[in-house]
């Protein structure tokens, strides 16, 4: 699988797109083994529960998808990290103010 990174989770690989050995299952399986060899990612793409951060995008050979729609093994995945923003009450619900 050959994994391309956008914004801050570059600092997490050292360098725009990185190949990691992956056997296909599903988008979470690839984010899985991801993270295993680049831990310094998980806080961007998961939130506390371990659930996707909602602004993180996945695509899969050019289309969006979701963490349980297949990965082939040979996939050209790309994540854009969850984008920071906007004024929150502190449990990240955003203000009005």
């Amino acid at each position: 699988m050959r994994l391309t990174v956008y914004g801050p989770l570059r600092s997490s690989t050292g360098e725009k797109t990185v190949s990691m050995a992956f056997d296909g299952g599903t988008v979470e399986d690839a984010l899985a083994v991801f993270v295993e060899r680049y831990p310094r990612s998980e806080t961007q793409l998961f939130d506390d529960d371990g659930s996707l951060r909602t602004s993180a995008r996945i695509s899969v050979n050019g289309e969006r998808v979701e963490v349980d729609d297949a990965c082939p093994a040979d996939a050209e995945v790309t994540v854009f990290p969850a984008v920071q923003g906007g004024r929150t009450d502190g449990q990240g619900r955003p203000t009005d103010g």
